[in-house]
């Protein structure tokens, strides 16, 4: 499973080192705790995933520019590495990460099918992106972990979009609140193309090491379609099996995610606690 989201950047972080250091964040950040749960961080990665292809110029950035149809499981690593690294990461690491994909980011510019320009590093589209994804996280949490208050959820949405504004995002949402009315104002730019339903295709055929995977995998993949939005469901031609979807998702879940969270125990948030907690 931790297959899934390794990443092959060529890229080493160092989450033991410096003694003291916390980080962007620190270990009483509301985002340590969310980022730290590995099932419900991969359910909200695939609903992230789907969501982020409804926007034409986010979707052209990546099929024009990544190797996301032929490495499916690279460009999880990669994204993973970089959540882990911003969240978890000494500071030095944290920041390099951004700058090493703000670089990447000025060099992606295109064409969209309808016509129109896209750049990766365009404030208006990182914003899209960046919304996408840490409303999935935190969805899946309060799903698939358990609650947290509309204070610690504000509290959430305010440490992430630091991460977002030092990668050039602007007008970030930073409560619950405006991460809902955010998105429904940007329901009217949403499409569902012939590109989108080929990025939904692959992710339901998620390419995995192992048969034994499969049925791990295909939980995972319900439980992120279960995150959703009716709404994005409907227009993604997923909403038909919705009613099944869910209580679905949700036992397999129950199930899935202690078993997952017993074998890959506390990982990255646990060794940056204690670097954090080190005399400097």
């Amino acid at each position: 499973m931790r297959g899934l989201t390794r990443s092959n950047s060529g890229l080493s972080l160092d989450y033991d080192n410096p003694p003291g250091d916390p980080g962007l964040f620190g270990p009483d950040a509301v985002c340590w705790r969310v980022h730290a749960d590995f099932p419900a961080m991969l359910a909200g990665g695939v609903s992230a995933l789907l969501m982020q292809t409804m926007h034409p110029l986010a979707l052209a950035g990546v099929w024009d520019h990544s190797t996301f149809r032929t490495d499916m499981q690279g460009r999880l690593g990669r994204t993973a590495q970089f959540i882990a690294g911003t969240t978890y990461g000494n500071r030095a690491d944290a920041l390099a990460l951004i700058d090493r994909v703000r670089r990447i980011h000025a060099a992606i510019k295109g064409t969209a099918p309808d016509g129109r320009p896209y750049a990766a590093d365009d404030p208006a589209l990182l914003t899209w992106v960046h919304v996408a994804e840490v409303s999935s996280f935190l969805t899946a949490y309060l799903r698939y972990v358990g609650p947290l208050s509309v204070t610690e959820q504000d509290r959430y949405y305010a440490e992430v979009a630091q991460i977002a504004e030092r990668l050039g995002a602007t007008g970030v949402p930073r409560s619950a609140d405006a991460i809902a009315g955010y998105l429904e104002r940007m329901r009217p730019q949403l499409v569902v193309s012939e590109r989108t339903r080929e990025v939904v295709r692959l992710v339901m055929a998620m390419p995995v090491a192992s048969p034994l995977l499969v049925p791990a995998v295909r939980v995972m993949g319900d439980a992120g379609i279960a995150l959703l939005p009716r709404w994005a469901q409907r227009e993604l031609g997923l909403h038909g099996s919705t009613a099944i979807r869910r209580p679905v998702s949700l036992a397999g879940m129950r199930v899935l995610a202690p078993t997952l969270r017993w074998a890959l125990g506390s990982g990255l948030a646990a060794r940056a606690r204690r670097r954090a907690m080190q005399p400097s």
